[in-house]
């Protein structure tokens, strides 16, 4: 039996699909029936049940953006900081492995020669490099707090895309923004997200961090053509001149946009759909929301 945390979440509900899918058993712990924010709450919920692995999606990310974390600082910081901690302690007590769902926000740009960011480079977009949103700044001091813990996977999710109408789908944010940002970036579909981290405990690869994107990264202004082209949401796509006037007219905190590698995930035998195919395939599947 799976442990869940975080299941009623855009990611979490990714992960009950994929666990149902397999037959797998799962519970689906919510807050509201054991705080698992508390970690004596957790560890006894822990060993009274003997789950095979946990699987953490909770977290605080801000809705309809990361400019409300802005607003909810002591939310943010207790969901992506202090919670990863809880849980790691809990199960480290009970001798129960898991995953924690982690973020590349961490990252701006890409490394010097242009290449995308390992997961042996040091967060450059943080609260230590005094340069980033607050949300992201709480997603890095989160894998601090995880460094050396034995039996984890920290799995860095990056702008999550499918190929079903959601508030939460870069795809769908790209076609109702008013304006858009032109930007490189490593994002991943979901789905293939989902269950790359699933396979990383079903394969037994070693515990550790990994950058779960799709192979390659993409541009604002390719992805745009590509639903121009698919004919999905037919529109005029207008773009700011630059970051300068996006923070000035249209964000209250820093973006991170960034390139990062998933080549240690796919050295380890899991490999994920390049990015412009899988961006192509969910466009051509697209599923409009109900009305």
């Amino acid at each position: 039996m799976i442990y869940l945390l975080g299941g009623s979440g855009y990611v979490g509900q990714a992960y009950q699909a994929l666990l149902s899918g397999k037959g797998i058993p799962f519970r689906n712990l919510r807050r509201s029936d054991v705080n698992y924010a508390d970690r004596d709450t957790l560890l006894a919920a822990l060993k009274a049940d003997r789950p095979e692995f946990l699987i953490n999606a909770a977290g605080y990310t801000g809705k309809p953006n990361v400019d409300a974390c802005e607003l909810h600082k002591h939310e943010c910081l207790e969901g992506n900081a202090v919670l990863p901690g809880v849980i790691a302690d809990a199960c480290g007590a009970a001798g129960v492995p898991w995953g924690h769902v982690s973020s590349g926000c961490i990252y701006t740009g890409s490394r010097p020669d242009g290449t995308g960011f390992t997961e042996d480079d040091t967060p450059n977009f943080s609260f230590r490099t005094n340069n980033c949103s607050f949300y992201s700044g709480t997603k890095a001091l989160g894998e601090e707090v995880l460094a050396g813990k034995p039996s984890c996977y920290v799995w860095r999710l990056r702008i999550p895309f499918d190929n079903v109408d959601n508030p939460r789908n870069y795809l769908t944010k790209l076609m109702r923004y008013a304006k858009l940002l032109e930007a490189a970036n490593s994002i991943s579909q979901l789905h293939e997200f989902v269950a790359a981290t699933f396979a990383c405990w079903e394969k037994r690869i070693p515990f550790g961090t990994y950058n779960v994107t799709n192979p390659g990264h993409v541009t604002t202004r390719e992805v745009v053509a590509m639903i121009e082209r698919s004919g999905v949401h037919p529109k005029k796509y207008e773009f700011f001149a630059n970051e300068a006037e996006f923070m000035k007219l249209a964000a209250k905190t820093p973006r991170s946009n960034c390139v990062m590698s998933s080549e240690k995930l796919a050295k380890a035998g899991i490999r994920m759909t390049e990015v412009h195919e899988a961006i192509d395939h969910a466009l051509r599947t697209w599923q409009k929301a109900a009305a």
